[in-house]
This record gives structure tokens, C-alpha cells and sequence, in this order.
């Protein structure tokens, strides 16, 4: 009669009082040639060939946008010159649409570098606070060494590919620049900003520059970061995002162009799991 009655309380514990524990969901596949996430917490989620050293293209101008915030004010004027405007058509790259003459603040400046990925906004902003081009890149390798990236190395502004491909960087390091840079409220603003509006004035025309960054649409929690793509880096992704209380950073080097996208968006869920289950 008890070991009947026990069976009976066990059958029921099982139909309503106890669950199954929750199960790790596997972790997403990644074809990026290289790629790496962390959590604020210091917990990798993943990693594939995270040390290697690489060409990370337009993602240079993160490192950019972080020396312009260290040296000057988003108040500050910078006057945009003709070797800006051709700097950027000579190499066939990505442009804000400056024009020669043009003044702007340095927070728009910092729109036009990191929402359409413009070159020419790259170029006036480090000839503005080197001052000269030779001296900002030496602020951007310093101010790297400081971070204790030391598997990075930079060469330009922009990450084009003259002179060395823009330099090398690791999708490691890349990270650790991205939870640097997302301290400062104006970087995460500025990279989190999906379309940014200029109205006409005396000092330049209207502008509109949107953000290159898909996943900011895709996904809930997303913070940013920054695409880039050149022949040698192949299409590549900084992204961050916010997951159950922690700030999650991606990386993927070398990948494809929609591709990165979706990986990312994947790799922002998968990092949120392993967050709640501990």
C-alpha cells in the first residue's frame, strides 16, 4: 500500500511539479573565415581563428572614430578640402557626398564616417586632429598599443587598401576596441543610429546618410557596429548587442556580404542563451 502510494506522488511530481532542464542550443555555423563573441561578463561564445592576423577594412574607421573622440570636441569645426573629396573618389570608395568648401561639427563628421562609411569623412577628420594624415595614424597605433592590441597595426584612416591593405587586426582585438569604443555614449549613439538628417545652412548642402549596418533592423537589442569590405578583407561585421543584462560583441572577417548579417543575428541569440542557462 506505501509503494503504491509513492508511485502515485512520483507520477504526479513528474506530470506537474518538476521540468526537464533546458538545453544548450547548438552553437550557429559560421562560414566567416574568421570570427569571435564575447559577453561583458569576459564569457567567449565563440571563436574561429580569432588570433589570426587579417586586413579588417572599413572596420579601421572604428579605431577613427575612437582617436576623434579622445582629441577633439563633437563641437568642433572641420573645414572639408578638395584632397578629401578626391582622396575618396581616386580609390573608388564609399563616400558621405562631401563637398569641397563644406563645413561641418565633428559629430556630424562622426555620422558621415560611420553611417554610409565615407572616406572623405575619414580623411578630413584625420588631417583635422593628426593634425596631418601621417600624424593621426600614429595616434591610431598608439592608442591601440594602450588597449593592448597588440596583434593590431594601422596604416590609413579608412582601412583601403593602399598603403598594406590598411593595416591588420584580429577578430580579438577587434573586439576589445569595440567594448572600449561603446563606453563613450557617443560612439554607441552614433553607431546605433539608423538614418542621420543634416539640414542646409550657410556652411554645407543637406545630407542624409543611412546606416550600411542591416542588422539594425533585423533584431531587437542591437547596438551597432560597423560593416566594411574590401577585395582583401572580404565582407566583414562588428556587431554588438544587448542580451539578458549583458552587452554581447561579434566579430566576423572575411565572410559574405549577406551572409554576415544573418550569422551575426544568429550569434546574438546563441550568446543570449548561453547567458540564461549560466
Amino acid at each position: 500500500m506505501r509503494i503504491g502510494r509513492l508511485m502515485g506522488s512520483v507520477v504526479v511530481a513528474l506530470v506537474v511539479g518538476v521540468s526537464s532542464p533546458a538545453l544548450a542550443a547548438d552553437e550557429p555555423t559560421v562560414g566567416a573565415k574568421a570570427a569571435y563573441v564575447i559577453d561583458s561578463a569576459g564569457t567567449v561564445h565563440l571563436g574561429k581563428r580569432e588570433t589570426k592576423r587579417v586586413p579588417v577594412a572599413s572596420l579601421v574607421k572604428i579605431m577613427t572614430a575612437y582617436v576623434v573622440l579622445r582629441e577633439g570636441s563633437l563641437s568642433d569645426t572641420v573645414t572639408i578640402t578638395s584632397t578629401d573629396v578626391k582622396y575618396a573618389a581616386k580609390n573608388g570608395a564609399a563616400t558621405a557626398g562631401l563637398r569641397k568648401g563644406e563645413r561641418f561639427t565633428t559629430r556630424d563628421l562622426l555620422y558621415a564616417l560611420m553611417l554610409p562609411s565615407g572616406a572623405d569623412a575619414a580623411n578630413a577628420l584625420a588631417r583635422h586632429y593628426g593634425p596631418g594624415k601621417t600624424a593621426f595614424v600614429a595616434k591610431m597605433n598608439r592608442a591601440a598599443r594602450e588597449l593592448g592590441l597588440a596583434d593590431t597595426r594601422y596604416t590609413n584612416a579608412d582601412g583601403m587598401p593602399t598603403p598594406a591593405n590598411g593595416g591588420y587586426s584580429t577578430a580579438v582585438d577587434q573586439a576589445r576596441l569595440a567594448q572600449a569604443a561603446l563606453r563613450s555614449t557617443a560612439f554607441t549613439t552614433v553607431v546605433g543610429t539608423r538614418t542621420h538628417k543634416v539640414a542646409k545652412t550657410a556652411v554645407h548642402r543637406a545630407h542624409t546618410w543611412r546606416n550600411l549596418n542591416k542588422l539594425l533592423t533585423r533584431t531587437d537589442g542591437v547596438l551597432g557596429v560597423k560593416t566594411g569590405y574590401t577585395n582583401a578583407a572580404g565582407y566583414c561585421l562588428l556587431f554588438a548587442g544587448e542580451r539578458n543584462g549583458l552587452q554581447v560583441v561579434g566579430v566576423l572577417l572575411g565572410d559574405g556580404n549577406e551572409r554576415r548579417f544573418s550569422t551575426a543575428e544568429k550569434l546574438l541569440d546563441y550568446a543570449g542563451e548561453q547567458i540564461s542557462l549560466g
